[in-house]
């Protein structure tokens, strides 16, 4: 249910730099989406979208982010074409979450990881930098391939892509005092979220879904904090640039550091409903919404 929100904490800046208007992510209902759309302009659009993630708030987030329009129609489909859950799902996602917020989770978790650390430690921890280079490959390989970003936007994507797999590369994920604060980190996310089976997770109002989004959300950023990689120190990087605006389209460029390396992209944005979008995600948006009619006509 939550895969979709949680996309935004992996390459937290991309989703920023495209000031969150894509389909792709769900959006959800801040505390005052009225006041984060307030902002005047393409470069306060895209410091409220940071202000936003920042804080968490991706129900607030893509609230600012969504035509108004597109976001009434995410929030009506919400819980829409789920397939039900099988037995064994139902089995496993209680199984888990029972182990994961029993009274002695912490230790019971680590007892059980401990001799796999060790394990991983001896095998395959010299063979890393060849897996990450990979996985990095592949997802070279994917952003220049696709036919949703343009080329300003794979450029940045890219250049992430690599400041991520060094990041990797240079860091243990296996030393056991920051496992075991990434096992505290999980345990206190599951006991906040208060789920006990996958039925009642699926039944969650599209607010409530939100809600619980924005505490994974701020356990990821917790996790990768442990290790090293600040996503608000990413954030509270980003500078704008107005380049060019002609009062509904403009072109903003965003310099920022990730995990060190300092980065530059540049965002395309169209004003549509007096606010600012990021232009190649509400083409997209346009596309997605032309190819019903289209399937319909060919039928």
């Amino acid at each position: 249910m939550f895969a979709k929100s949680l996309r935004v904490a992996g390459l937290a800046l991309s989703l920023v730099l495209a000031t969150a208007c894509s389909k792709e992510t769900p959006s959800g209902e801040s505390a005052s989406p009225a006041a984060a759309k307030s902002a005047a302009g393409p470069e306060a659009a895209i410091h409220t979208s940071v202000a936003l993630l920042k804080a968490g708030d991706i129900g607030g987030l893509i609230a600012h982010s969504l035509p108004p329009a597109d976001y009434a129609k995410v929030k009506a489909e919400w819980g829409q074409d789920q397939d039900p859950p099988t037995e064994e799902e139902r089995a496993q996602f209680a199984e888990m979450m029972a182990k994961l917020t029993a009274p002695d989770a912490e230790q019971t978790l680590y007892a059980e990881i401990e001799p796999q650390l060790t394990a991983f430690d001896a095998q395959y921890q010299q063979q890393l930098p060849m897996y990450v280079n990979m996985g990095r490959g592949f997802l070279r390989s994917t952003i220049q391939q696709s036919k949703d970003l343009a080329e300003a936007e794979k450029n940045q994507a890219l250049a992430a892509i690599d400041a991520l797999a060094d990041w990797m590369q240079n860091t243990r994920f296996t030393d056991p005092d920051k496992v075991k604060q990434v096992i505290a980190i999980a345990t206190a996310t599951a006991r906040e979220m208060k789920l006990a089976t996958i039925d009642e997770a699926r039944a969650l109002s599209y607010e409530d879904a939100m809600q619980k989004g924005q505490i994974v959300f701020q356990a990821i950023k917790r996790t990768v904090a442990v290790y090293g990689f600040s996503i608000d120190d990413t954030l509270d990087s980003v500078k704008t640039t107005l380049v060019s605006n002609d009062g509904s389209q403009a072109k903003v460029k965003v310099d920022y550091t990730l995990l060190g390396k300092p980065l530059t992209a540049e965002a395309e944005m169209v004003q549509r409903d007096n606010a600012w979008y990021g232009k190649n995600a509400l083409d997209k948006l346009d596309r997605d919404a032309a190819e019903p009619a289209v399937a319909a006509g060919e039928g």
